[in-house]
């Protein structure tokens, strides 16, 4: 038995729904379900008995020590996080408690747990955490890609979180000989994406007739991973790496964002033209012409890192894993999966998120200025 913690969000639930397609193992599944975390991803295994969902806090460390004590699992993974640049900018604190204090309070419960098991059981246990490459701090366009040495260089409250939490993981295993595993991916996209985040926020709003929101110039580079990639990563990592090692996972699809929105009107264009009768756009997004002429520019968030690269070298090297996905294949899944799934987008656009969504665009859209036009 695993045990998973943030399994009903975004890489998480992916993670959850991958592991039980392809093993018996059952899963423990933590979330404390905050505004990201989703059930409604695990739905297609609601009754499958090797699911084990249980609602929780990762600060809570007697429940997480109660539960370790109780279905003993040989590792833990652990992706819960809050995750989002611009809400670290408007809401710090929250990242601090979750992915430092809550990194730390599931450190101690893991250690106890594993310094009681016997011989066999501590060689067995491995705890892996999973990372974002935002911890290395931005790229110039000439700069080769994060390696697993790279000096950390945080420049968002959220990237510093997670610099931190890396820092107490690894920390545990030199100072205690906690098994620990941790891998820092490039940006996801896929299945079950929250609508904040770039690629989904774009597929939802054009279907609705609503702006296309691009940061400042729209040139900033992000390497982009599909996350069924991401996930079967993480499972070889698990299996086979090394004790106390670091693995940067990336899909080595090196994207401006304005060419990631452009790709997205395109395969928009083709498989959900506009002037199609769908029911689920907005007036304004009912005519002719492409989503293209849905794109608008606001003000660049504060401290915007211009480029992530990742060199995925080493674990390929070493644990022979590479992506199976093209930026091509993957983003044409997304797409259509998005299309597929017109209920699950309804049910996450619910109030907490058409709040966020009106506080950080239209607040940028108000003080972009000038706009810089249209692409």
């Amino acid at each position: 038995m695993i045990f998973v913690t943030g399994g009903a969000g975004f890489i998480g639930s992916n993670f959850v729904l991958d592991w039980l397609a392809q093993s018996d193992e059952p899963v423990i599944n933590f979330d404390k379900l905050t505004y990201a975390g989703n059930l409604n991803n695990l739905t297609s295994i609601n009754q499958d008995p090797r699911h084990i969902f249980v609602q929780g806090d990762i600060c809570d460390t007697a429940l997480v020590a109660t539960l370790l004590a109780t279905h003993k699992p040989r590792a833990i993974v652990h992706f819960a996080a809050e995750s989002h640049v611009d809400r670290s900018i408007h809401g710090p604190g929250e990242f601090v408690t979750t992915n430092i204090n809550g990194t730390f309070s599931l450190l101690e419960a893991a250690r106890a747990y594993w310094s009681g098991l016997d011989d066999a059981g501590k060689a067995a246990f491995r705890f892996l955490h999973v990372s974002t490459d935002e911890v290395y701090g931005t790229l110039g366009p000439d700069d080769a890609p994060f390696t697993e040495t790279t000096t950390y260089a945080p420049n968002s409250p959220y990237s510093a979180s997670k610099a931190a939490s890396d820092h107490l993981v690894r920390s545990y295993h030199h100072t205690y000989g906690l098994p620990t595993l941790t891998t820092n991916c490039s940006n996801n996209y896929g299945p079950y994406h929250f609508p904040e985040k770039l690629i989904p926020l774009i597929i939802t709003n054009a279907r609705a007739g609503k702006p296309l929101p691009i940061y400042g110039d729209g040139q900033q580079v992000r390497d982009w991973l599909y996350v069924s990639d991401h996930c079967a990563a993480i499972r070889r990592v698990l299996e086979a790496g090394r004790l106390g090692e670091t693995y940067n996972v990336g899909g080595w699809n090196e994207k401006a964002n304005l060419d990631v929105v452009h790709t997205l009107c395109d395969i928009l264009d083709q498989l959900d033209p506009k002037e199609s009768a769908s029911p689920f756009k907005g007036e304004a997004g009912s005519g002719m012409g492409s989503y293209r002429d849905q794109i608008t520019y606001v003000t660049d968030r504060p401290g915007h890192d211009r480029r992530y690269a990742i060199d995925a070298r080493k674990i390929e090297r070493e644990l022979g894993w590479k992506p199976a996905e093209t930026f091509e294949t993957g983003i044409r899944k997304t797409v259509q999966w998005y299309l597929d799934n017109q209920e699950w987008v309804r049910d996450v656009q619910s109030g907490d998120y058409l709040n966020w969504v009106a506080k950080n665009y239209q607040q940028r859209d108000e003080n972009r200025g000038d706009k810089l036009g249209t692409a």
